[in-house]
């Protein structure tokens, strides 16, 4: 008669599940925090891709300055579409603020090692941002210099260039910058500055907005200083150099 056999049980005991030392869970910290950074950033800048951007942190700290000077909290703000949007004034901040805007891919280097030299020189401190940077701190990012916020800069610039293109980069600028005291985007601009909407704009009005953007709280587009009126008759004649080509 065959004798019945029973499998062997295995008496060694489970060894226990090796416990994250503090350094590992520091890094798989760092690692989810990083990885949902990025999840939530990509989608941000997608949604805005198709989406009218209501609101920026720089609309915000503006607000809460005037609160604390005692003044009305003003913010004046009215999105448009592109095409509703003169060309005179794509074409004078173009002219103004990056004349390569249209070839770069985010970044001038040519224009920021330009600027280096001319601060190194004690001149007049002047940035060498792009449209595209400066669309990235408005709508991104708090003001102010730190290299924290100049790497968030770089990395939101590549994205919206990788993703929104140039033409939706213009409209988000053109919508979303300061273009005077509690006065944003265009729309707003044109009625604050001329009276009238963004799509009526004259290349000289345009020239005026265009020219006030390094300074608009200081500055005004129109009954304007002669430092900005010069400024004006110059990005006035560039306007006719501009060729847009989205």
């Amino acid at each position: 008669m065959a004798k019945k056999t029973t499998p062997s049980k295995n008496t060694s005991a489970k060894k226990p599940a090796k416990k994250r030392t503090t350094g590992q869970k520091i890094l798989r910290f760092f690692w989810l925090l990083f990885l949902w950074f990025n999840i939530i950033s990509f989608s941000v800048v997608l949604l805005f891709k198709f989406v009218p951007v209501p609101f920026t942190p720089l609309m915000g700290m503006r607000a809460l300055e005037h609160n604390e000077e005692g003044k009305d909290m003003v913010c004046s703000h009215e999105w448009v579409p592109i095409d509703e949007i003169s060309l005179n004034l794509q074409k004078a901040v173009i002219a103004s603020e990056d004349g390569r805007f249209l070839e770069h891919s985010g970044f001038d280097f040519e224009a920021m090692q330009k600027a280096f030299k001319n601060n190194q020189k004690g001149k007049r401190l002047k940035g060498g941002s792009t449209i595209s940077q400066q669309t990235a701190k408005n709508v991104f990012l708090w003001q102010g210099r730190s290299y924290v916020r100049k790497g968030l800069e770089a990395y939101y610039t590549v994205l919206i260039e990788l993703i929104w293109g140039k033409k939706r980069i213009m409209e988000v600028y053109l919508n979303s910058i300061e273009m005077g005291d509690g006065v944003y985007g265009a729309e707003a601009a044109a009625k604050h500055w001329y009276r009238k909407d963004a799509s009526s704009l004259t290349r000289y009005e345009a020239a005026g907005i265009a020219a006030i953007l390094p300074n608009p709280r200081k500055y005004k587009a129109s009954n304007s200083s002669s430092y900005i009126n010069r400024r004006k008759a110059k990005i006035s004649r560039e306007i006719g150099y501009v060729k847009l080509d989205y």
